[in-house]
């Protein structure tokens, strides 16, 4: 039956979503996705993080005969997942190269006994035979493959050890296999679907629109200074992530947020392990903190209420760009993805391209996914719509209002002149000269620049020299991003020269007319776009944002110091105790019981047992408003409680996500555009003239 679970199947999942989990109803596509596994099918899940993929394979293992087996490359996270299972009274384990022989041999023998509903395995031991034989034991429920996207050998996140999961359906055809991915393109999702070995899987895509993300960015100027201003005037004691391209600038920019009162850690592949393991800790189990990492740190992290992610680098693709920065607001309240990126982005990530091997078809794609990203970093439409037509899906509305694009539309100008004068230039260099040059030679050409270069080269006889004073340097650089991201301009080789392209020539001769974007001197800045301010406040799903009550205020702040004391006398992130999003809820209704307690999205049984009485007894001791009272400002109708993530809670006046299903051959996409990329048109990049800063740059 479609949409809704069967009589003895739906009456247990939803017993175990409310008794296990604290939610009342299921979100989106949960409920029919559950209903399969269940019944015993194979299904393919690509939904946002955040939109809750845990639950369809935890329950249905939970309501199954047997042990759910769940394939996972995060290794250095399955602790505290299993951690986080079982303070929701889920009985799980784990079996990875970080435990010694005795701790394996008793997870084992737990498996074999029955005494596991979840079992998380590290894709690698699926080559062991003694794992192999190990399943061969026991009853599995089902078999779980999370991040699947890490089998696609053209992804971002390629894992070689997840080409062998095929053999699951091959050893165990009778037991239900779901595929798991938070990001995919129609290309990736066959390719995971081929390669795992699931062609009569059902397959389920839901939107991957995360609606209280809202996307900046802005153009590189002193991206020390902008980074720090960004924190300091909008998430002030925030927890988040900073993304750099190299180690030596993980390191500097990490440094630099210390000096300035900011706590800071490095995290990338040359630390040790150990210093590694403890910054990643710190950051799980502590408010507030700043992980600065190269793209080596994140996938996986459960941490629900991080509020930021900030890229002082530009990504090398649009699927990195999404998963990185889906990373922030996990537990739905609003937070900023913020992006600074400059004209030498794009000469790095094509010299990587050019340089790093491959074959053709290799550098081909590379370079195509560097286009998207540049095309969504030059729009002027809506980013979130950019971003969703790049997975093929149709955004709802033209404006989502939650951009900056969207909050503060940029000016465009008539720049079919200026495209010519450029053009013109790398046109004369190359025929007059026999000469290619980068774009800091062109810019001092068209501003007529006698510069120590100029001279060198004779440059200014050319006949295009001082053609373009009318523009400043920064304007100028703005159009050659733009021309770059247009296709009009090519970076080439080492030195990144300009050349031009087969787009060109009818550029050149002015036989179309070119709209460039202008960057304006706020959209420079750190909150670069407007839509700035707080994300402190609490957001239903898929509502509008609802600022949490002066009254309330203290007591969540109280709420969240407590559990900071119960996960540190623990030994487990903060998380594992409750969410910020359960915290909040609990501070507008202050509850007085236990019953009223076990309303609040997210308390289950056993975190009511386990934490309730002590959360009563804070608020019994704050002044205020009396517990309970019905006068705070969480009186009135309660809506119902809908899950999100795994353990994120999400309140909301009816289950939210959407994108219906497709039931074997039919194609998930059906109704969005087609291909697994549609190309956004490119609109628009810009570096102002700032020397390198040597905190940040190089390396």
């Amino acid at each position: 039956m479609q949409g809704s679970l069967g009589n003895t199947t739906g009456t247990e999942a939803r017993e175990v979503l409310r008794r296990v989990f604290g939610y009342d109803a299921f979100r989106g596509q949960q409920e029919e996705i559950i209903e399969h596994v269940v019944g015993g099918g194979d299904a393919v899940v690509l939904m946002p993080t955040g939109g809750g993929k845990s639950l369809c394979y935890q329950i249905p293992a939970l309501v199954r005969p047997g042990t759910g087996v769940v394939i996972s490359p995060l290794i250095a996270l399955m602790r505290d997942q299993v951690d986080a299972l079982r303070a929701q009274g889920v009985r799980a384990g784990f079996l990875n190269s970080t435990q010694d022989f005795d701790e394996r041999r008793t997870v084992e023998a737990e498996f074999l006994a029955g005494e596991l509903d979840l079992l998380y395995l590290a894709p690698e031991r699926l080559r062991l035979d003694a794992t192999l034989s190990l399943l061969d034991r026991a009853k599995v429920a089902l078999f779980a493959v999370d991040e699947a996207h890490c089998v696609a050998q053209w992804g971002h996140d390629f894992r070689p050890d997840y080409l062998a999961l095929s053999l699951l359906g091959e050893r165990w055809p009778e037991v239900p296999r779901v595929a798991l991915t938070a990001t995919a393109t129609r290309a990736t999702h066959q390719e995971i679907t081929e390669r795992l070995g699931l062609p009569g899987a059902r397959h389920y895509v839901a939107s991957f629109d995360r609606p209280n993300i809202q996307y900046r960015i802005v153009p590189r100027m002193d991206p020390k200074k902008q980074l720090l201003r960004f924190l300091r005037e909008e998430h002030p004691g925030d927890a988040g992530i900073v993304y750099c391209l190299s180690r030596k600038a993980v390191e500097a920019t990490a440094e630099f947020l210390c000096r300035q009162g900011v706590e800071a850690v490095p995290y990338h592949a040359g630390l040790d392990a150990a210093t590694r393991t403890a910054h990643q800790s710190r950051f799980l189990r502590e408010d507030g903190l700043v992980v600065v990492a190269t793209i080596a740190f994140g996938m996986g992290i459960d941490k629900p209420d991080v509020r930021f992610v900030a890229h002082l680098d530009l990504p090398k693709s649009v699927e990195g760009y999404y998963q990185e920065t889906g990373r922030a607001g996990r537990d739905g309240l609003p937070s900023t993805a913020w992006l600074a990126y400059g004209l030498q982005d794009v000469v790095q990530h094509r010299k990587r391209v050019e340089q790093g091997g491959g074959d053709a078809a290799f550098q081909r794609r590379a370079g195509g996914q560097l286009d998207a990203m540049l095309a969504l970093c030059e729009t002027v439409d809506c980013r979130r719509g950019r971003l969703l037509q790049y997975f093929g899906q149709a955004p709802e509305r033209e404006s989502c209002g939650n951009c900056d694009t969207c909050v503060s539309p940029p000016a465009t100008w008539d720049g079919t002149v200026a495209t010519q004068k450029a053009l013109s230039t790398v046109v004369r260099l190359k025929r007059e000269r026999g000469q290619k040059f980068g774009a800091g030679q062109i810019v001092d050409i068209l501003l007529g620049r006698k510069s120590a270069k100029v001279i060198q080269f004779d440059h200014d006889a050319l006949s295009v020299f001082g053609v373009g004073a009318e523009l400043s340097e920064a304007e100028w650089r703005s159009v050659l991003r733009q021309l770059i991201a247009r296709g009009l301009l090519e970076v080439e080789g080492e030195h990144g020269t300009l050349v031009l392209t087969d787009a060109s020539p009818a550029a050149l001769r002015g036989e179309t007319e070119v709209r460039l974007r202008t960057d304006p001197a706020g959209r420079s800045t750190a909150g670069g776009g407007g839509g700035g301010g707080s994300t402190r406040r609490a957001k239903r799903s898929g509502g509008a944002a609802v600022e949490l009550p002066p009254e309330a205020e203290p007591v969540f702040e109280a709420l969240r110091a407590w559990r900071t004391e119960r996960a540190r006398e623990g030994g487990v992130p903060a998380y594992v105790v409750f969410h910020d999003a359960a915290l909040r809820e609990i501070a507008m209704l202050r509850p007085s019981s236990l019953a009223e307690l076990g309303t609040v999205g997210g308390v289950g049984e056993k975190k009511l047992a386990t934490y309730g009485e002590g959360v009563l007894e804070l608020l019994a001791e704050l002044p205020g408003t009396a517990a309970g009272s019905g006068d705070g400002p969480g009186a009135g109708a309660e809506p119902a409680r809908v899950p999100g993530a795994a353990g994120v809670e999400v309140r909301s006046a009816g289950p939210a996500g959407g994108g219906g299903a497709a039931d074997g051959g039919a194609d998930p996409w059906s109704g969005f555009p087609p291909g697994a990329a549609p190309e956004p048109e490119p609109d628009a990049l810009g570096e102002p003239p700032y020397p390198p800063d040597p905190e940040l740059d190089g390396g």
